[in-house]
C-alpha cells in the first residue's frame, strides 16, 4: 500500500491525491477485515510468544486463500507489547479504537491478560487467550481457548501421585498471578488429598530469573527426606532454560524428582540441549506428536507456510487455531462482525482440533480440550504416556477456594454472568 501510494504521490495531480487518499480508509474496510495480533515479539516472553504471531499470521493466510470471511480478505494488524504489562493495555486499546480490529488474538502471561481486561470490556471488543491459565476470572469479553486449572494442573499432579507415588510437592514458578493463583488451587487440591503443608514447598522467582543454584539445592535436599518427591513448575518464559541446565549441572534426573511443566512445550526445549530433561514431564492438551490427520495436516501446511521444517508445533498454537476458527465459524453464523452478534453466536461453536477431535466453546467463555501428559524425548519432542479419555470442560471458577465454589459462569441470555453465585441465586459473588 505504502508504494502505491508513492507511485501516486509521483503522477497524480493534488486534487486528484487528494481525492484518492480521502477515497482508502473507506475503500480498505469496505474490503477487508482487520485482526488484531497482541504477542510479546521482544522481550523476558518473546521466546513464547513470537511463534504465537507466525500462527496467526498463517490461519489469516489459510483463510484468505478459503476466500476470507463474509466474503472479505482479512487483515493482520501486529503489535510488540514488549513483554511490558500496562503496555499490553495501551496497544489492546491503539487496535480497538484506532485500528478498528474486529477481534484481538494475543497475550500469554496472565499479567497481560490482567491488563488488557478492562480495555475490552469497556470498549466491548472480542479477546481469544490462547494459553493455560489459573481461571478465578470469566469475562463477557475474553474467549479461554487455554487450559484453565482444571485441564491442565489437576490431572498432572493426579497422575504423579498415582502413577510416580510422589508424596512432596515443589511448587516452582514465576512470581506473578498465574502461578500464584494456581499453586493456591494446587495446595488446597493437595491438602484436601490428605498432603501436609509440611510436604508442601512453594518457591517464586522473577520473570527472566537466571541464577537457580540455591534454589535447586533447596529442591534436592526437600527430595532427600524419604519420600517420592515431584516439581510442578509454572515458571515462564527464558528463565526455564537455566532452570532446566542447573537440574542437569546438580545431577536431579527425572527417575529421582521428575518435574512436570506446565509452561514449557516444543518451542521452549527447541532452545535447550534436551538430553539431560528426558524423561521430565508437560501437562498440555496438545503435543505436536500426536498421531492424528488432523495434525499431520497442521503441520505440513505450518511447514510450508514458515519455509522452515525445523519449526515445531506447539499448545498454545493448537489454542490459537481452535480460537481463531471458532471466530470465523461465529461471524459467519451472525453474518457480522459486530462483538455483540459475534458473542452471542459463538457459545456452542464446535470446531475440529488437532488431536483428532473436536472442542466446543462453552456457556463460560472456556472450551472443551482432552489432558495429556507428555515426556520429553532427547529430540525435543514428547511421549504422551497419559490421556484422559475424553474432553473436560474448563472450570472457570474453583471447586476448591473458598471465594469460588459455589461460583459459575453463563454468558447466555437471560443470566449472561460470569460469577453466579448458586447458593445466594445472584449474580456477582466475586468480581472478575
Amino acid at each position: 500500500m505504502f508504494s502505491l501510494t508513492t507511485k501516486l504521490i509521483g503522477t497524480l495531480t493534488a486534487a486528484a491525491m487528494g481525492a484518492s487518499l480521502a477515497l482508502s480508509p473507506a475503500k480498505a474496510a469496505d474490503d477487508t477485515i482487520k485482526v488484531g495480533i497482541l504477542h510479546s515479539l521482544s522481550g523476558t516472553m518473546a521466546i513464547s510468544e513470537t511463534t504465537l504471531k507466525d500462527t496467526m499470521l498463517f490461519l489469516i493466510d489459510e483463510q484468505n486463500k478459503k476466500g476470507g470471511v463474509l466474503g472479505k480478505k482479512l487483515e493482520a494488524v501486529v503489535v510488540d507489547p514488549a513483554s511490558d504489562w500496562p503496555l499490553f493495555a495501551e496497544k489492546a486499546r491503539q487496535l480497538i479504537e484506532q485500528d478498528k480490529v474486529a477481534a484481538v488474538f494475543g497475550c500469554w502471561t496472565s499479567s497481560s491478560r490482567k491488563s488488557v481486561l478492562p480495555v475490552f470490556e469497556e470498549l466491548n471488543s472480542m479477546l481469544f487467550y490462547p494459553v493455560q491459565y489459573e481461571g478465578e476470572e470469566s469475562s463477557r469479553n475474553v474467549f479461554y481457548t487455554g487450559a484453565a486449572p482444571n485441564q491442565q494442573a489437576i490431572p498432572a499432579v493426579d497422575y504423579l501421585a498415582k502413577e510416580e507415588g510422589v508424596q512432596r510437592w515443589v511448587l516452582a514458578g514465576t512470581d506473578y498471578v498465574y502461578p500464584q493463583t494456581t499453586n493456591k488451587i494446587l495446595k488446597a487440591y493437595l491438602n484436601a488429598k490428605g498432603v501436609k503443608d509440611e510436604d508442601i514447598m512453594i518457591n517464586y522467582t522473577p520473570f527472566g530469573h537466571s541464577d537457580w543454584q540455591t534454589i535447586v539445592s533447596d529442591i534436592k535436599k526437600f527430595g532427600s527426606a524419604g519420600k517420592k518427591t515431584a516439581v510442578v513448575s509454572t515458571i515462564n518464559g527464558d528463565a526455564n532454560v537455566p532452570f532446566y541446565k542447573e537440574l542437569a549441572n546438580q545431577g536431579i534426573k527425572a527417575e529421582d524428582i521428575p518435574v512436570v511443566a506446565f509452561s514449557v512445550g516444543e518451542e521452549e526445549l527447541a532452545g535447550l540441549d534436551t538430553k539431560p530433561l528426558v524423561g521430565h514431564l508437560a501437562a498440555w492438551n496438545y503435543f505436536e506428536s500426536v498421531d492424528a490427520d488432523a495434525n499431520s495436516d497442521f503441520i505440513k501446511k505450518w511447514h510450508t507456510f514458515i519455509k522452515n521444517d525445523k519449526r515445531v508445533t506447539n499448545d498454545p498454537m493448537e489454542a490459537t487455531y481452535i480460537g481463531f476458527n471458532m471466530w470465523v465459524k461465529a461471524v459467519e453464523a451472525a453474518g457480522t462482525t459486530d462483538s455483540n452478534a459475534v458473542i452471542d453466536s459463538i457459545v456452542g461453536v464446535s470446531v475440529p482440533n488437532l488431536s483428532g477431535g473436536s472442542s466446543t466453546m462453552m456457556p463460560n467463555h472456556h472450551i472443551t480440550k482432552p489432558v495429556l501428559i507428555g515426556e520429553v524425548q532427547d529430540d525435543g519432542q514428547f511421549d504422551i504416556v497419559y490421556r484422559t479419555p475424553g474432553l473436560v470442560v474448563g472450570d472457570e471458577w474453583s471447586d476448591y477456594l473458598p471465594g469460588s465454589k459455589d461460583l459459575i459462569s453463563d454468558w447466555r441470555k437471560p443470566m449472561s454472568c460470569g460469577n453466579f453465585n448458586v447458593v445466594s441465586g445472584k449474580c456477582g459473588g466475586v468480581t472478575n
